[in-house]
């Protein structure tokens, strides 16, 4: 008899899981396991989903792209760990390879149990139980779509192709350890993903769960900004235009402003317990903190790491135990982002993420000890109480749908003017970033340097939230850039960068499934 294998905390609340290690596989058998035929009441679909939710993660992405670009150096508390990946070293033995590829195939497994349990559950005949029966339903898909996008996103060599190989698509099975499944095309993936985010956007209401943060669980606008995201990255400027535009219109929030700041010198002592205590007022660093009250900010969507329980701890992918200098930082800021971030006029993105005990050395570039005098803490997540390195993750911002606006104006050949134009999405995000001062209209001389200040303002404002490592690939080519390290971001001389086309911008399959699936060891991606 198969197994819903997952740890059910009650079926009058929320239901809400223990993530599991990384290294896990499809499934992870916990106490108090329960048949999966045991399921009838609407109430137990709902609770079950909750556990759905519990699985969805992005942190392993999150840390893969941190450590892989130019996000990062090696920090002062590092023993060595991921040096591989840091320095390019890229095989099927990978472990965020692997981590991605189970993880996001874990919760298709999941979404599919709860579809498998929809169908034992009676179909209410109440017009309220029918739409939270439907709702339920369309959850489950909507994030099937997701952790199908994360997997292509990482997985496959070329997005906008829809004849290139993409994943393995297991449709509506549950799968099991003994299954062979080969890799489909992108477009077989595309159209199933589709499927599921029109029925999910047609029957989503709020969860039962969402209370007054409605933001962490799937709605019409997390599921069209799913669609933005994909089609951008399809190379369908048309649909993630529209879907893009839709959000900004209809999410409920504005781009975050920077203001107010503490009185006194930025960056000063006294500014610098005000702005990072936790009783901080500035919107953008309370909306990184999971603040009680105005830490929506300008989120879509963002998925619960709640202040209780075993649930991951984001900033663990960069630090051991606290997001400080005394923290045992394995990886840093990168010294190149630090410094552009800090060419930044005013800009509050510097201060958001680098924490105020990092030691600046100015004459880093020619410290022999720079690893111990220039100290530059990651501080995206800040942790919460009692949580030092715990937060929600990120998923979906509306200034992400405003990039995806300026890609679209690129494409469209809009590149300067006060509207409908990459100068003014660029603009419109400065603006709201700068604590004082308003930030010139840009001019771009041609196509090339406006897609590479598309680039470089989505490094700048989506840094550490796992983006870059799949803005190389897309973008390097019309922007003619690529990852751009400084000689200290590692403590031996290594490559500062690859070409923003070389093979390892495509993970490969891991190992363990091509020992385990005789049917996909012909289809490894290129250069493994």
């Amino acid at each position: 008899m198969k197994k819903v294998k997952y740890l059910a905390l009650t079926f009058a609340s929320v239901a809400l899981l223990s993530l599991s290690s990384c290294q896990d596989a499809y499934e992870i058998v916990q106490d108090g396991e329960l048949n999966e035929e045991s399921f009838r009441t609407l109430g137990q679909m709902e609770a079950y989903l909750s556990g759905v939710y519990a699985t969805v993660s992005t942190g392993n992405e999150i840390g893969f792209t941190g450590v892989f670009t130019d996000e990062t150096g090696v920090g002062r508390g590092s023993g060595g760990q991921n040096f591989a990946t840091h320095r390019f070293i890229v095989n099927t033995a990978n472990p965020y390879a692997d981590a991605i590829w189970y993880g996001q195939y874990r919760t298709i497994n999941r979404c599919n149990r709860l579809l498998k349990i929809s169908t034992q559950v009676a179909v209410p005949t109440d017009p309220g139980e029918l739409a939270r029966y439907n709702s339920a339903i369309a959850q489950a898909r909507a994030i099937r779509a997701f952790a199908y996008m994360q997997l292509l996103t990482y997985f496959s060599t070329d997005m906008t192709n829809d004849n290139a190989l993409g994943v393995m698509f297991v449709g509506d099975n549950i799968a099991e350890a003994s299954d062979e499944y080969p890799r489909s095309s992108n477009g077989v993936i595309f159209d199933a993903m589709n499927a599921d985010l029109e029925y999910a956007f047609n029957n989503v209401i709020a969860n039962v769960n969402a209370g007054t943060t409605p933001y962490k669980y799937v709605s019409k606008n997390m599921i069209n900004a799913l669609r933005a995201r994909m089609n951008l990255y399809r190379g369908n400027f048309t649909l993630a235009k529209q879907y893009a535009e839709y959000v900004i219109a209809n999410a409920g929030v504005n781009l975050t402003a920077a203001t107010p700041i503490p009185t006194g010198t930025v960056g000063s002592s006294s500014w610098n317990t005000s702005f990072y205590g936790a009783a901080s007022t500035n919107p953008y660093r309370r909306m990184f903190a999971d603040a009680a009250t105005g830490g929506q900010g300008e989120i879509v969507f963002s998925l619960l790491r709640p202040a209780a329980g075993t649930w991951e701890n984001i900033a663990s992918q960069f630090t051991t135990n606290t997001t400080n200098a005394s923290g045992s930082p394995l990886f840093e800021v990168g010294r190149n982002l630090f410094n552009e971030l800090g060419a930044l006029q005013n800009d509050i993105r510097r201060y958001a993420n680098v924490d105020p005990t990092s030691l600046i050395n100015p004459n880093y570039a020619t410290a022999v000890d720079y690893l111990d005098t220039d100290v530059i803490v990651i501080d995206k997540y800040p942790g919460q109480t009692g949580f030092p390195l715990r937060n929600d993750l990120k998923v979906f911002r509306l200034s992400e749908m405003y990039l995806i606006l300026a890609e679209c104006y690129a494409n469209e050949g809009n590149l300067n003017g006060s509207t409908n134009s990459v100068a003014s999405v660029i603009k419109r995000i400065r603006d709201a970033r700068r604590y004082s001062g308003t930030f010139a209209e840009p001019t771009y001389a041609d196509a090339t340097a406006a897609w590479k200040a598309i680039m470089d303002e989505r490094r700048y404002e989506l840094c550490f939230e796992g983006h870059r490592y799949i803005d190389v690939k897309r973008l390097g080519g019309k922007a003619n850039a690529s990852i751009t390290r400084d000689a200290t971001d590692d403590i031996i001389t290594n490559d500062l960068t690859i070409p923003y086309n070389d093979y390892r911008f495509t993970l490969p399959i891991p190992q363990s499934e091509l020992n385990a699936n005789g049917v996909i060891r012909s289809q490894q991606n290129p250069g493994y």
